[in-house]
């Protein structure tokens, strides 16, 4: 309670600032037809006279109509939440002034714990109705505030010309960004938020809005509702199972006092004292800190890779303590400084001043010292340190997630290797200070740790839940903490897991996401589902040929399924959590008013990789006048990025934005998932492994021909590619290995020379030590075999990918006397393409240079 004032009070005190300073959104006036009953928002009823499992929510209906609907989940019963005839009525009776049962104006609801009543809610005025008599009462103003959910999993937004309003509320220590998810699923920047921020946003009803860290990490996912909505970014948003090192919220104090407040330990000099409370005696625990390697948290190097991963560093120099829960051992981390790499950046045109402005910032790039730590530990009743040998993790990017045992025997910590092949839960015995391993995963390409990383210590039963891909497949394993032996696999199967939403330690059931599940299916697709720690009871708890998201009940009995897919509209269904069996159909989208403005529903396609055997995904979009008769231009939308797969799987109406814009102007528009990128088997992935240049194009290139097979209107002479980030590295690289195909590219932001991007992506894929295959891989050094016709776009103030590395792509263009296009926009950062300014200059290149002929 005190939490939801101290959030109401900031609201207060920045209402009128942040309406005044909050950009607003643009309408998305180019496609204004709508979806309808696609969405089901559920309003639960409280906890009071068994109504738990019931719940509204407002279906949205063509011509500004609407439906409220109740549902009594236990009994399967879906009904109208009132009758709005007599709602009409009375509402006419007071007013004096008609009133459409159709258009009723309400925005929420609030039923009465015992459901006989409920309060009417518009923007400034509520009435109480009795559902027995239904007398209306006015009473009070205003619509409560609802908190939004926050999600991890960015979609593109749904087309919607219904007018909202977001709420952001930054609880965290550091600035964070928003971002709009456009239709297409890009980021759309809209400014940032500093701790303690607040900001009113004006939005529409379905778009997505994305809290990200300054590194790019998604904190958290809000998607606009019919009501105005409270998103609170906190630690709350942020998944335990997601936090790594460069993810930790709170920062350790100057002092860390042991269990039993009979110790402390601070800092001076950046070595660690040890205090006796009682008398107030010190003894130095350590001596040999110095300038570049000591036990304060806060150093210039730490901050420089805290820059890559968007955390801001403690004010003051901490201690990293760890104490054991009987006070007789003490854990410090001791950090050794990295390199000091700082990029620099001119802003041409600043707002401020007419002369330019030189920024630079730290940035971290492949093959430069990384900081990072080691435990020492400490005996309290010697007062000295007991060695602990370095041999398992001598070599690290990172040890962190320091936990003692319950019964202070030992303590165990992550050991992730440099050059991420070697990934290493290990133990120390607090007697000895043996270290031992008891969960160790190697590879001989890369763990990929920075996006299937899941442990979960089971400290009551002595078991840890670990993610591995040791199989070929992602998937859990139950290890005895203890021994370090697998006790069990826990999932299994030429299908992957996606996430870990929940462990239930009591019933021993995990909740997960997974997909592949269904051969029939594409392999991509979502479904949700739970299984025991033993590896039995596998219940997939979502149905539909889909990718599917669910909204759990207070009690988790029940859970309502949407599911859709680029060609198929939302489903709602509601189901039980016991076995995953339909309760009630709730909705099924209404396209009508989408199909009448000449929509084209994206075509998902398939075809064979390189191999001659592996399916390859993807989805192909047509101009909204598309004739049969005519020949048209093909345009890829590239992004190969090893982290994710990128090709849309779910329904937005319209399509995808800006995929559908250029398609509008008479393109073929289509995208694919060729090896490399994640989600599949790991024999799919490792492909990317020191070879990004790859941007599986051997599948795409085989992908996009047995497609203008299959569409004869697909005109196979003109092709060109566009991509972002790793997108425009990899379209830039089409052109220049694949020159006999690809005719056009726009390349925006490009991260062309992975030795000169960001530290922890590129050798998360590409390795360390450097080798010659960050050379070989190169935009830069094979910029000369570029033919065809070339659009680089760039910002002069990219803090994601230094820019520089586009200009040196430029410099060897004109070594090389290759014609080509260059857009570089002052004051732009990350992501030039997603501006105005850039998606007009994009779609013009390629009109220009694929349409002309036509």
């Amino acid at each position: 309670m005190k939490r939801a004032f101290k959030i109401c009070a900031i609201i207060a005190v920045n209402l009128l600032m942040a309406a005044i300073n909050a950009p607003a959104q643009d309408h998305p006036a180019d496609n204004p037809a709508r979806v309808y009953r696609d969405k089901v928002e559920p309003h639960w009823f409280a906890d009071s006279a068994g109504m738990t499992n019931r719940f509204w929510y407002r279906v949205a209906l063509a011509s500004n109509q609407c439906e409220f609907i109740l549902v009594d989940a236990d009994k399967g019963i879906r009904s109208p939440a009132f009758d709005p005839e007599r709602v009409a009525e009375g509402l006419a009776k007071q007013s004096g002034e008609p009133a459409d049962a159709r258009r009723l104006p309400f925005t929420n609801l609030e039923f009465s714990p015992d459901g006989r009543s409920v309060t009417l809610f518009k923007t400034n005025l509520a009435w109480k109705l009795d559902l027995e008599t239904y007398d209306l009462t006015p009473v009070g103003k205003g619509t409560p505030a609802v908190h939004l959910p926050a999600g991890l999993e960015p979609h593109p937004s749904a087309t919607s010309d219904e007018e909202t309003e977001i709420t952001f509320v930054n609880q965290l220590k550091q600035e964070v960004d928003l971002f709009w998810i456009d239709g297409d699923g890009k980021r759309q920047p809209y400014g940032s938020l500093k701790p303690d921020e607040t900001r009113d946003q004006h939005t529409y009803v379905g778009h997505v809005w994305l809290v990200a860290a300054k590194s790019g990490d998604v904190i958290a996912v809000f998607e606009a509702q019919t009501h105005p909505g409270l998103a609170v970014v906190g630690d709350a948003a942020i998944s335990p199972h997601r936090r790594r090192r460069e993810e930790v919220a709170d920062h350790f104090p100057e002092k860390v006092q042991s269990p039993d407040g009979k110790w402390e330990v601070h800092l001076y000099g950046g070595n660690l004292v040890l205090r006796e409370m009682g008398s107030g005696k010190e003894t130095p625990l350590t001596r040999d800190a110095n300038s570049e390697c000591n036990y304060a948290r806060n150093t210039e190097a730490d901050q420089a890779i805290e820059m890559n991963y968007g955390n801001a560093s403690p004010e003051q120099p901490t201690p990293e303590v760890y104490w054991s829960p009987d006070s007789r051992h003490v854990v410090a981390m001791k950090w050794q400084r990295g390199s000091q790499h700082r990029v620099y950046e001119v802003e041409s045109s600043p707002a401020d001043q007419l002369q330019p402005k030189l920024i630079s910032f730290p940035y971290l790039k492949p093959g430069d010292a990384v900081p990072y730590a080691k435990p020492h530990l400490f005996d309290i009743a010697t007062q000295k340190e007991i060695p602990v040998a370095d041999a398992l993790f001598a070599n690290p990017w990172s040890n962190d997630d320091l936990r003692w045992s319950p019964d202070s025997s030992r303590f165990t910590f992550l050991f992730n290797q440099r050059g991420h092949q070697a990934l290493r839960i290990l133990g120390v015995d607090a007697a000895t200070g043996a270290v031992k391993p008891v969960v160790e995963e190697l590879s001989k390409t890369f763990v990929c740790y920075s996006a299937k990383y899941f442990a979960e210590y089971l400290d009551d039963t002595g078991e840890i839940i670990w993610m591995s891909e040791r199989d070929g497949w992602n998937h859990l394993y139950l290890y005895d903490a203890k021994t370090g032996q697998v006790k069990n696999q826990i999932t299994q199967g030429q299908w992957v897991v996606r996430s870990v939403d929940s462990v239930d330690r009591a019933k021993r059931q995990i909740w997960f996401q997974a997909s592949g599940l269904n051969p029939a299916e594409d392999p991509y697709y979502i479904h949700f589902c739970r299984i025991n720690f033993d590896g039995s009871g596998l219940t997939v708890l979502t149905e539909g040929d889909g990718t599917h998201a669910i909204q759990l009940s207070p009690d988790n009995r029940f859970l309502i399924d949407t599911y859709s897919r680029v060609d198929l509209p939302p489903v709602n269904d509601l189901r039980r959590t016991e076995d995953g069996k339909l309760v009630s159909h709730l909705e099924s989208a209404d396209l009508s008013e989408l199909t009448a403005s000449g929509w084209n529903a994206p075509e998902r396609f398939v075809a064979k990789g390189r191999d001659g055997v592996t399916d390859i995904y993807g989805v192909i979009l047509r101009p909204k006048d598309f004739r049969s008769d005519r020949k048209y231009p093909i345009l890829e939308d590239i992004y190969a990025g090893p982290q994710d797969s990128f090709t849309p799987k779910s329904f937005h109406g319209g399509g995808q934005i800006q995929m559908q814009r250029l398609a509008d102007r008479g393109f073929f528009v289509v995208e694919s998932d060729g090896m490399g990128t994640s989600n599949r088997s790991k024999k799919f992935h490792d492909v990317c492994w020191k070879n990004l240049a790859d941007a599986g194009f051997p599948d795409r290139i085989p992908w996009i021909k047995a497609a203008a097979a299959a569409n004869p209107a697909m005109d196979l002479s003109r092709v060109g590619i566009y991509g972002t980030s790793a997108g425009g590295q990899s379209a830039l690289r089409g052109m220049l290995d694949y020159g006999d195909f690809y005719k056009a590219c726009v390349a925006d932001s490009g991260c062309h020379d992975n030795r000169m991007d960001k530290i922890w992506w590129n050798e998360q894929w590409m390795g360390w030590p450097l080798d010659e295959s960050y050379a070989r891989n190169s935009n830069v050094t094979d910029a000369h075999k570029l033919q065809g016709k070339l659009l680089l776009m760039v910002g002069e103030l990219d803090n994601n990918v230094d820019p520089a590395t586009t200009m040196q792509v430029v410099n060897a263009l004109i070594k090389a006397d290759k014609d080509f296009e260059l857009l570089e926009m002052p004051g732009a950062g990350h992501g030039v393409a997603g501006t105005p300014y850039g998606r007009r200059r994009l779609a013009e290149f390629f009109t220009r240079t694929l349409l002309k002929a036509d």
